[in-house]
């Protein structure tokens, strides 16, 4: 069918159409040829303004590199980057700086460019000035002219930064009962007279060499007294309140803030429980935790309870156990020989007293047989071994300042069979603190749910699944049977169902015997020497229902036992009432 002549273009009408379709391609070319242009003029700005938005926002970095990329050549010659990046940071320093960001930078006169800038600072809360900054011509481009006045908003010619600091009396520290364990009186600290609690209050003096920038980035003076040990280490951001102080800009004021003193830090220290702990201790040298293991509530610290370290012996056999039955490796009815010892890569590892020992695992467990255990280890193996300690806590910080890490090798790093066996039965290079053994035994307690230890009073309980609850369960009843019919005997509660686990650490031997015609370090031990072991015991009461936990050592105390397990059971007994 033939088209209807209205339905044709007319000839002026097409050429028209055909015009337009030329004409197109053409106009968008030239339209993007000058929105390009337009976008080079706006990216690249005036040369000035470039210069100084590019200089702003290296200043609110602290990326002095780039800043010292923009000044002048001149002024890179007679200034090093070190230097520069010495004068910057002092002045940060010195005003405690801890954000800056700037604004808008626009034109100003005589060759200069302002950038706003707010900084906010630990000491003088938020200020706010500008950076005038000369732009010049330096090798066929534009720079930045800098002096030292270019180091903080607000500075003129030949004006420095400096500060004066004032500090406010601390604040005293409290027993979870409000009884006063240290207070200011004064510039002087005066700590209760209560031995007890006194004996972890700590030490306060001049701020350590490695920790003065530290110090000096809060706005505290070089000349201060902080805390370096104890609980006035543990709450020092606490007790040292906020300090007041001037700043100056040369002999200007530019702004002051007075100081302001903390209010009394109450801690979780139960002084009943404390008492009985350092009266346990006693001259022993060792260390006591009490924990409440629903809330990681610390109530009680002797001795050398977080910063010292020593190998946990058999207590670390109750990681061993949660490894064994977490990966499958063991169940409690799983039996095993019973011997004096067992040989792993040639080397024998022996039973305390030689004692022949074996059977289930319970039994093993609650008789603590190194024949089982080391083998079981090697078993387990390094990778399963080390992920269970470090869900307990090993090779962690436990979020108490000053206390010491527990540790195990990496498994990449822990050696061979033998040294996994070892490490099994808490010995090989294994290292515990009574703060660390204690949280495995709280983990334990509230069925693999590990708590975040605290001592600060009030503090809302965290607890984080590591352990299946079915896995700790097991563990429970072992070493409720530890207790009950085992080498934690003495550890027993009247009329209360104790769980724990004994441990005795050698300290110079730890396989077979030792060799008189090579001796090790120190010498071979007499048999009847008790001060080649550390003495442990780690458990918790009711172990139906846990209300505290407790890990005990004693250095060169000989079995855990014997004098470690007697220990426990008078600090769970204070802790219980």
């Amino acid at each position: 069918m033939r088209p209807h002549l209205s339905h044709l273009p007319s000839s002026a009408a097409a050429r028209r159409r055909r015009r337009r379709r030329l004409l197109l391609p053409l106009l968008v070319g030239l339209v993007g040829v000058a929105l390009a242009a337009a976008a080079v003029f706006v990216l690249r700005g005036d040369d000035d303004t470039d210069i100084g938005t590019r200089y702003a926002v290296a200043f609110a970095k602290g990326d002095y590199s780039a800043m010292y990329a923009l000044i002048s050549a001149s002024d890179r010659r007679s200034l090093a980057l070190e230097r520069f990046t010495d004068l910057q940071q002092t002045a940060r320093d010195t005003a405690t700086v801890t954000k800056i960001t700037t604004g808008l930078v626009t034109s100003s006169d005589d060759d200069r460019v302002r950038v706003p800038v707010t900084v906010k600072t630990e000491l003088f809360g938020t200020l706010t000035g500008d950076l005038f900054l000369p732009v010049v011509k330096d090798e066929e481009k534009r720079a930045v002219d800098w002096s030292q006045a270019l180091s903080f908003p607000g500075l003129r010619a030949g004006e420095k930064l400096r500060r004066t600091t004032t500090l406010p009396p601390r604040a005293s520290i409290l027993a979870s009962d409000n009884t006063t364990m240290v207070r200011g009186d004064g510039g002087a600290r005066v700590p209760s007279t209560d031995t007890a609690l006194a004996s972890i209050v700590g030490q306060v003096g001049p701020i350590p060499a490695d920790q003065k920038a530290d110090y000096a980035a809060k706005g505290v003076p070089a000349d201060a007294t902080v805390g370096l040990t104890g609980l006035e280490r543990v709450f020092e951001d606490r007790v040292r309140g906020k300090a007041g102080g001037t700043l100056f800009a040369g002999d200007r004021q530019l702004a002051a803030t007075e100081p302001d003193r903390a209010s009394s830090i109450r801690t979780t220290i139960n002084p009943t429980v404390q008492r009985a702990a350092v009266t346990a201790l006693g001259n022993s040298f060792g260390g006591i935790t009490a924990v409440r293991p629903s809330t990681g509530a610390i109530v009680a610290l002797a001795g050398v309870a977080f910063s010292g370290l020593q190998p946990p012996g058999s207590t670390f056999k109750i990681v061993t156990t949660a490894a064994a039955l977490r990966y499958g490796n063991a169940k409690p009815s799983t039996v095993y020989p019973v011997q004096t010892e067992a040989t792993i890569s040639g080397v024998a590892i022996q039973n305390a007293d030689k004692e022949s020992c074996g059977g289930t695992l319970t039994e093993s467990f609650v008789h603590s047989c190194n024949s089982v255990y080391a083998p079981l280890g090697a078993k387990v193996g390094g990778k399963h071994l080390v992920e269970t300690a470090e869900a307990f806590g090993f090779n962690d910080e436990l979020g108490i300042p000053g206390a010491a890490t527990s540790t195990i090798p990496a498994a990449d790093e822990i050696g061979d069979d033998l040294a996994v066996g070892s490490s099994a039965i808490g010995q090989g290079r294994v290292q515990a603190s009574s703060l660390q053994m204690a949280l495995v035994a709280a983990t334990i307690a509230e069925r693999g749910e590990r708590p975040e230890l605290t001592l600060e009073a009030g503090r809302s309980p965290k607890l984080e699944r590591v352990i299946p609850r079915t896995v700790a369960s097991q563990v429970t009843t072992m070493m409720a049977a530890v207790v009950a019919r085992g080498t934690g005997g003495a550890a027993g509660i009247d009329g209360v169902k104790v769980a724990g686990k004994t441990g005795t650490a050698e300290l110079r031997s730890t396989q077979g015997e030792c060799d008189e015609e090579n001796p090790p370090e120190g010498g071979c031990p007499a048999e009847d020497d008790q001060t080649d072991t550390t003495a442990w015991f780690a458990g918790f009461a009711p172990a139906s229902s846990p209300k505290i936990a407790v890990a005990v050592y004693l250095v060169g105390q000989g079995k855990g036992g014997d004098t470690a397990a007697p220990v426990f059971k008078s600090v769970a007994t204070a802790a219980l009432k």
